[in-house]
């Protein structure tokens, strides 16, 4: 799921850009959640079922559906063989298409920056989730540096190019995201954040996965060659040095909130 500007598309380019930062820090959230066995979910912008398929390894749901606004990345979450029976549907998160206390829980997994009307999303989960069930979201801190890919957005800028940016990255603050949830109703709010680490083999690797983004890719395909050559001295220079084996250990940082549906 994403605004005008950063539209995913390609769910096997997804899947290695960003389904496996979704994955490390999907597990950790889950531990912080902790859920019940058996639930009804609903994994709202689920993109390429990346991190449908963690509800479906570690919380022995009921049943689970997933909504993106992207039919390529839905026609890769229904390739999968790693969400067992989840359904997956066109669906816009600010008008979700489901009845009143249809779910036991709602998750937006790094979607909620993405989202032009926060307030609007988490409204609709709140509403679709029944009383006692739980609502949730984690996202990248776009402005403390801990979206996974900043360094490259930093050093495109530095080279002089506009580099645009979600539709609502103010909702990846903490305390923003405790008002959203607190302003649609939700009690036993709560919010943490979830630091994950990635290897990449090389800085080539950490580049070519980078460039797989729909905004980096389209920026440093619109440049001369020279000027990326530019941007790949200036990203090296932010990067952390490889190791004896010439990786480059990369991390990012979410933040998280839970809230339960009153009643």
């Amino acid at each position: 799921m994403a605004g005008p500007d950063i539209r995913f598309d390609d769910g096997a380019a997804y899947e290695r850009y960003m389904g496996a930062w979704s994955r490390l820090a999907g597990d950790v959230f889950l531990d912080w959640l902790a859920p019940a066995r058996g639930l009804r979910w609903l994994d709202v912008g689920c993109g390429n079922g990346a991190f449908t398929a963690k509800i479906v390894e570690r919380c022995a749901p009921a049943a689970v559906h997933g909504i993106d606004p992207s039919p390529e990345q839905l026609a890769h979450a229904r390739t999968r063989s790693d969400v067992g029976s989840a359904a997956f549907a066109l669906g816009d998160a600010m008008a979700l298409p489901f009845g009143d206390d249809a779910f036991d829980a709602a998750v937006m997994p790094l979607v909620l920056f993405f989202v032009p009307r926060p307030a609007a999303g988490v409204a609709e989960m709140a509403r679709v989730v029944r009383p006692g069930g739980t609502v949730s979201a984690y996202a990248w801190d776009m402005y403390g540096g801990g979206f996974p890919y900043a360094p490259v957005g930093a050093a495109l800028r530095e080279t002089g190019v506009d580099v645009p940016g979600p539709p609502s990255p103010e909702a990846s603050r903490v305390e923003a995201m405790e008002a959203l949830w607190r302003d649609a109703g939700l009690v036993d709010v709560q919010t943490r954040a979830i630091t994950v680490a990635r290897a990449f083999a090389s800085f080539d690797d950490y580049w070519a996965t980078a460039r797989l983004g729909p905004a980096f890719g389209r920026l440093l395909g619109a440049i001369p060659d020279g000027e990326v050559a530019g941007v790949r001295a200036a990203l090296r220079e932010r990067l952390p040095a490889a190791d004896a084996e010439g990786r480059i250990v990369i991390s990012a940082t979410a933040n998280a909130v839970r809230g339960r549906v009153a009643g």
